[in-house]
């Protein structure tokens, strides 16, 4: 937040939040990116199961 003159606030406490906000951000998107990556694998894992079961016999 700036202050009365128009500076930006460096102190300790406005780093803190602002660090903090950027790792919630960070640890969010690692999350989704879990999410997608794990969401992904099933799509793969059912695709290969229909593609094994209705294979042609030999």
């Amino acid at each position: 937040m700036p202050d009365e003159e128009g500076r930006p606030d460096n102190s300790q406490e406005a780093l803190d939040k602002r660090r903090l906000a950027e790792e919630t951000r960070n640890e969010r998107k690692v999350w989704y990116f879990l999410a997608y990556f794990l969401f992904g694998i099933h799509i793969v894992a059912f695709v290969m199961i229909y593609a094994v079961t209705h294979a042609p016999n030999k």
